[in-house]
């Protein structure tokens, strides 16, 4: 059985071992998907290469369709790369989003939805890039599963250890700010891998398009731990 089989089991088998990633009551909140790819006329060069204009753009979204969160992104083809040379490499640059990004207000706290302990932590702090970032590694049942947290508030980053052990709906962090979280419009990058390949505080969020195939056999969709309803502008 591959990998991803063995994830869905584990879930389907121990649903009680699934917490939560941010406060989201599936009763009252409601989720806007946000479209960050070249469709979305709206996200002009002028908005993507001025992060507190983004942001006000994200918010609007939010606001006017009264949701706590924004979400989207695994698989998705984004266009918004294009204003970091972060995300260039050579003839083709990266521009598929392998994660999930959760949108919301900075200091909105984050959580581990499993039990497990801190992989590794740094503070990736390049124009584009996750800014402070938590991975922690998981056993389920035998299956090694990483979950990676970036564009999180520097003090996250105070008093943590390698090693140390967390445990479902703890709280391991806060969203950071545009000044620390790599320069975006606040919000989570919450992404899962099966193997870090020997990586430490730091996996690609980003990859080539033609490389899809390849980097989807390790990261599976956020969205079995996530479980979050429909968006509100999903039909």
């Amino acid at each position: 059985m591959d990998r991803h089989a063995l994830l869905t089991n584990f879930i389907n088998n121990h649903p009680e071992a699934i917490g939560k990633v941010v406060d989201f009551d599936n009763e009252r909140d409601r989720l806007y998907l946000l479209d960050l790819t070249a469709a979305n006329n709206e996200l002009t060069a002028e908005v993507i290469n001025n992060t507190p204009l983004f942001s006000s753009w994200v918010n609007s979204k939010l606001r006017d369709n009264n949701c706590r969160y924004g979400v989207g992104g695994y698989m998705e083809h984004r266009t918004i790369y294009a204003f970091s040379s972060h995300f260039d490499t050579g003839d083709e640059p990266r521009r598929l989003h392998l994660g999930v990004d959760i949108w919301g207000d900075s200091g909105t706290p984050i959580y581990t939805p499993l039990d497990g302990l801190v992989h590794s932590y740094q503070d990736n702090n390049n124009i584009g890039d996750y800014g402070p970032t938590i991975i922690l590694q998981h056993d389920l049942d035998g299956l090694t599963l990483y979950s990676l947290y970036g564009h999180l508030s520097r003090k996250s980053l105070e008093g943590i250890l390698v090693g140390m052990p967390v445990f479902k709906d703890q709280q391991i962090a806060t969203l950071g700010d545009i000044d620390e979280n790599g320069q975006w419009p606040p919000h989570l990058h919450f992404q899962l891998m099966f193997d870090m390949e020997g990586k430490q505080g730091d996996y690609p969020g980003v990859c080539k398009f033609s490389e899809k195939e390849i980097w989807q056999k390790n990261i599976p969709d956020p969205g079995v731990i996530l479980r979050f309803p429909d968006a509100v502008n999903v039909r």
